[in-house]
């Protein structure tokens, strides 16, 4: 019973360690790409349910064998960073080896779910995983490591449009660009709480590369652009108002997000990121599957 006490304790840490509640920020995209994908099809009701759940099940596990992964090899430098050192790993609440032990179930279960899926995910799972993981690294080469990240959530929508199709439609790429612009625009947003720590170790980012205000005007011109391809998928995929109502919500909310972050005053990133994305993935969402579904 202690033993089994002692799984469950560190599986509770492990999920916490790698925020599971922010799966939320990339699931509504990936759903909404299978919904585009459905709709494509002629909305054919034989075998959705079980799509979606292998769907949900792949991106979560998928992300969680990342964040994982990303805290283990994170742990060295977290320790020596205020804002960090008492994550799980660095703190000791939480071994290594357990770690990767929960990161290598994450990748069974992705390799799995992919499989229940189609040929042609059970053939991309493993390089998926390889462009998951190798995000953790461009941190140590690149300022443009916020970009990477944002392609890693950006997948999402186009791998659930194969998941449901077997194919790749062209268009959907314009949902990837749009969560790769949005998630690098944020991800620019929160690593500017750690600029000055960036600016003395050996890791990279675009507030070191730039300086803080000029790394706002990137992160504003990245959402602009995620505005431009959803006004531009809408147009692709021939939705309707819903849909740009959608895509108008979304502006207001990145425009309040905005609002929060000044170049002197950092203290409501943390709103910023977690509170105004959370809601913008959510509208997002309901507006376009209302739109999908209804019009």
């Amino acid at each position: 019973m202690v033993t089994h006490m002692g799984i469950w304790k560190r599986l509770r840490l492990t999920l916490d360690m790698i925020k599971f509640e922010h799966s939320v920020f990339a699931l509504p995209f990936a759903l909404t790409g299978a919904m585009l994908a459905w709709r494509s099809q002629g909305f054919p009701r034989e075998g959705l349910l079980m799509k979606l759940v292998w769907i949900v099940v792949a991106m979560v596990a998928a992300r969680s064998a990342a964040m994982t992964f990303n805290r283990v090899l994170d742990a060295d430098v977290d320790a020596l960073n205020p804002r960090t050192k008492d994550r799980h790993l660095p703190a000791g609440k939480l071994s290594r080896g357990f770690a990767w032990g929960f990161t290598a179930v994450c990748v069974l279960v992705f390799m799995a779910a992919a499989a229940q899926l189609n040929s042609l995910c059970l053939l991309l799972a493993m390089p998926t995983l390889a462009v998951l993981f190798f995000y953790s690294y461009t941190k140590r080469f690149t300022s443009f490591s916020h970009l990477v990240l944002g392609f890693t959530l950006g997948m999402a929508p186009s791998a659930a449009w194969i998941a449901m199709t077997g194919t790749l439609d062209p268009t959907i790429v314009l949902l990837t660009l749009a969560v790769m612009f949005w998630t690098a625009g944020f991800d620019i947003i929160y690593s500017c709480q750690d600029f000055e720590f960036d600016s003395k170790s050996e890791l990279y980012s675009m507030p070191k590369r730039l300086g803080i205000p000029r790394s706002l005007l990137v992160a504003r011109m990245l959402h602009v652009a995620m505005i431009v391809c959803l006004l531009l998928l809408v147009r692709g995929f021939g939705l309707g108002v819903i849909s740009v109502a959608g895509a108008a919500a979304v502006m207001l909310l990145l425009i309040y997000e905005h609002s929060l972050v000044k170049p002197n005053d950092l203290s409501r990133v943390n709103a910023a990121f977690f509170t105004v994305n959370g809601y913008v993935s959510v509208l997002f969402f309901l507006f376009w599957a209302a739109d999908i579904y209804f019009a």
